[in-house]
C-alpha cells in the first residue's frame, strides 16, 4: 500500500493524506471518490511528483494510479490510441514504439503520468506544434458524484476544452485518447553558440526547424542550442555510441554538472566562473534516433523551477531584460535558462491559449537561494502577460490569472457544474482557481 506521506521530486511540496487508495479499475476509482464524498473529504490524484507546485498534494484522500496503467487500444492504421491515466510517458513511449507509433511532440522528461502531463500543460518545443494536450482527442473521467463520463470535441465539448488542461479540478481522468503518428527518426544537432547570434536568428530557426530550443547561461556568452528535425520515412537511426552517450549525458551533464553545482552552493562566489565554465565546456554533437529517445533527456541533478509562457513577439525584450538584471542579483544563479516555443491552441487553461508562445524556464540548484531570482523573473514576464506553467513555481492567484486567461470564468463554470462541492480542490487549486 502506498505511503500516506508524499513529497515531490524537487522537495518543494509535501503532504500527508488521511488515506491512500491504489485502484485497479474504474469501479474502484469511483468507489474511492464516492466514499470520500460521503465523509466530506477531498480527493487528489498523485502522479509521479514531477510538478514543482503542490498541485498533486492530497490532504484527505490520495489516489495512486500505479496499478492503473497500460495501453487499452491502438489502431496502427489511424494512430488512434487509448491509454490508462496512470501510465508514465516512458512506458507509453515504449509501447507506442513497439506498435510503430509515436507522439508528435514531447517534452524532455518522461517520468510523468500521461494524465499528470496533460493536466498541468506539459509541452515540448516547436513553432508549428502544441503541447501534449493538443494530441488528446478524448478523455474519460470519474466525476465528483462517482459517475463516469466521456468527452471529446463532439461529446461534451466544453468539458473537453476544460479538461485537457484541467489541473485535476474536474474529476479523476481514467483514460486518455490520443492521436499519434507513425514512428519517425529525429536528427539532432546540439552545439554551443554565442547567445547574441542565437537571438539574432531566432525567428528564422524556429520557422525552419521542427523543434528548436536553447539554454542560456546567465554569466557566459554562449548558449547551448538544440535543433531536431524529422528524417524521411524509413530513415535508419544513427545514435551516439554508448560510450559517447554515457560521457556526454551521464558524466558531463549529470555527474560533472552536479559536482559544479555543489561547489557553487558551498562557495557562492565561485558560481559565476563555474557558470562560465559550464557554458564553454559544452561540446557539439550530431546524431539521430527514434523520436522519444531524442526528445527525452536524463535529469539527475535536482533543482527548483519556474516557467512562464509569453507572447512570441515579446521574447527578445524579456530575455534582454533578464540578461541585464540577473547578473545584479545578490545570490548567483547556477542553472541555465531554457527557451522553447509552441503554437497557439484552443484549450482554455493552456498557457498557449490563442497565442503563439515562447517559454522561459528558470532554475536554481536545490538548496541555493532562489526567491529573489524567481520574483524578478515573475515581474519581468508579468509585464507582458506571462502565464505560469501550472506545475512549476509561481505566486499568482485567481484574480491575476483571470486577467490572463480569456476563458478562465468558463473553466470555473464547468468546474461548478461537475464538482459543485469542490471535491477535487486542495490549497493550491483554491489559490489559483479561487
Amino acid at each position: 500500500m502506498p505511503q500516506t506521506a508524499w513529497r515531490n521530486w524537487a522537495g518543494t511540496a509535501s503532504a500527508v493524506a488521511r488515506e491512500v487508495h491504489a485502484p485497479r479499475d474504474v469501479a474502484e476509482i469511483s468507489k474511492a471518490v464516492t466514499g470520500a464524498a460521503e465523509r466530506g473529504l477531498t480527493v487528489r490524484t498523485r502522479g509521479s511528483g514531477h510538478s514543482f507546485t503542490a498541485i498533486a498534494a492530497a490532504h484527505d484522500v490520495a489516489l495512486d494510479l500505479g496499478n492503473w496503467t497500460g495501453v487499452v487500444a491502438a489502431d496502427t492504421e489511424t494512430g488512434a490510441v487509448i491509454v490508462r491515466s496512470g501510465t508514465t510517458l516512458a512506458t507509453l513511449n515504449a509501447e507506442l514504439d513497439r506498435l510503430g507509433l509515436a507522439m508528435a511532440n514531447l517534452g524532455d522528461i518522461d517520468a510523468q503520468t500521461i494524465s499528470g502531463a496533460i493536466s498541468t500543460g506539459t509541452h515540448g518545443t516547436g513553432a508549428r506544434l502544441g503541447g501534449i494536450s493538443t494530441q488528446v482527442t478524448g478523455l474519460e473521467l470519474v466525476l465528483a458524484d462517482g459517475s463516469t463520463v466521456s468527452c471529446s470535441a463532439t461529446e461534451r465539448p466544453e468539458l473537453f476544452a476544460a479538461a485537457r488542461v484541467g489541473l485535476g479540478a474536474l474529476g479523476v481522468i481514467t483514460t486518455v485518447s490520443l492521436q499519434t503518428v507513425p514512428s519517425y527518426v529525429l536528427a539532432a544537432e546540439e552545439r554551443p553558440e554565442p547567445i547574441d547570434d542565437v537571438l539574432a536568428s531566432l525567428d528564422e530557426r524556429c520557422a525552419a526547424n521542427d523543434h528548436f530550443e536553447f539554454y542560456w547561461f546567465p554569466y557566459g556568452h554562449n548558449a547551448l542550442t538544440k535543433t531536431n528535425n524529422r528524417l524521411p520515412e524509413g530513415a535508419t537511426p544513427a545514435p551516439l555510441g554508448r560510450v559517447k552517450q554515457f560521457v556526454e549525458y551521464e558524466v558531463m551533464e549529470n555527474a560533472v554538472f552536479g559536482a559544479l553545482c555543489r561547489i557553487g552552493r558551498a562557495v557562492p562566489k565561485l558560481v559565476r566562473p563555474l557558470n562560465k565554465l559550464s557554458s564553454s565546456a559544452v561540446s557539439a554533437r550530431s546524431y539521430s534516433d527514434v523520436s522519444h529517445k531524442v526528445f527525452v533527456t536524463s535529469r539527475k541533478v535536482r533543482f527548483v523551477e519556474s516557467e512562464y509562457a509569453i507572447p512570441r513577439a515579446a521574447l527578445a525584450d524579456v530575455l534582454g531584460e533578464l540578461r541585464t538584471e540577473v547578473p545584479k542579483l545578490a545570490d548567483p544563479v547556477m542553472f541555465p535558462v531554457e527557451v522553447r516555443v509552441a503554437a497557439a491552441d484552443d484549450i482554455w487553461l493552456s498557457t498557449a491559449y490563442e497565442r503563439d508562445s515562447a517559454y522561459l524556464a528558470i532554475h536554481q540548484f536545490t538548496g541555493m537561494p532562489y526567491r529573489a531570482y524567481f520574483d524578478l523573473f515573475e515581474s519581468i514576464v508579468g509585464a507582458v502577460g506571462g502565464r505560469p506553467h501550472w506545475g512549476k513555481m509561481h505566486t499568482l492567484d485567481a484574480e491575476t490569472l483571470r486577467a490572463r486567461y480569456p476563458r478562465f470564468d468558463d473553466f470555473r463554470r464547468v468546474q461548478s457544474e461537475v464538482d459543485p462541492d469542490r471535491r477535487f480542490v486542495n490549497p493550491y487549486l483554491a489559490r489559483v482557481l479561487g
